[in-house]
């Protein structure tokens, strides 16, 4: 079966999940513990409606979080009416997905790009130097099922690392990062080439991978490979200071 976006969209919290996930009326609210907006976000996963909304609020307050809603393609009533209320809109989202045989038709050059787990240290260097720290590294040490960090070299330097896992038969990359002076000779598409070859020898049939949109570069890359646009989704976060 081709995955839809109901199937991105838990592969999402199963290959990158919350500290803690916690089902209070209509909502789904997630504990993230400074992982980042994906993991500390609520989601409407059942009728609502805007008699609920400070409810939500105030339990993410109580987690000591800010208050932040995922908008998943189709929610626009929730959108407009956090819009209506004051909340910003924060960071667009482009879900991609290509059958994992679209990924292995090459052979990967070699010492290029490894499946490696547990993350080497200079793997963890490199996520620490583009911003992705001790917080969100936990995020990947939380998931459950099949997964892996991709350690990627280029010109016998260092240059790449992401991480890979596995939900429901598919896979999803998150954190793959370049060093600056690696970037534009290729790299990044043999690393999600060996994510492919990795995920096909777990048995998964797809691939997918998320990407704010206005990176350029990294959607062009996903494009350059094959892989289908498949939908969106983005945040409302309720400004500082409004009431």
């Amino acid at each position: 079966m081709t995955p839809g976006l109901p199937e991105l969209y838990a592969v999402i919290d199963g290959t990158w999940p919350a500290a803690r996930r916690i089902d209070a009326g209509p909502w789904c609210l997630r504990e993230g513990n400074g992982g980042g907006k994906r993991v500390s976000c609520a989601s409407a996963e059942r009728d609502w409606t805007t008699d609920d909304l400070p409810a939500a609020e105030k339990a993410m307050q109580m987690m000591g979080q800010e208050s932040l809603f995922m908008i998943r393609d189709g929610e626009d009533r929730l959108d407009a009416a956090l819009a209506g209320t004051g909340y910003d809109r924060i960071d667009p989202v482009n879900l991609w997905r290509i059958p994992v045989s679209g990924l292995t038709d090459h052979k990967l050059p070699r010492v290029t790009a490894f499946a490696v787990w547990e993350p080497l240290a200079i793997m963890r260097e490199i996520w620490e130097e583009a911003g992705i720290g001790e917080a969100r590294q936990r995020v990947m040490e939380r998931v459950k099922g099949p997964k892996t960090g991709i350690f990627g070299r280029e010109s016998d330097h260092p240059a790449g690392t992401g991480f890979c896992a596995i939900h429901d038969g598919i896979a999803m990359v998150h954190a793959l990062e370049i060093r600056a002076p690696h970037r534009g000779r290729g790299l990044g598409k043999w690393m999600m080439r060996c994510a492919g070859f990795w995920a096909q020898e777990q048995g998964a049939e797809w691939m997918s991978v998320l990407c704010l949109q206005d990176n350029a570069p990294a959607n062009g890359l996903y494009a350059s490979l094959g892989f289908t646009l498949v939908g969106q989704y983005h945040y409302r976060i309720k400004p500082e200071g409004l009431t």
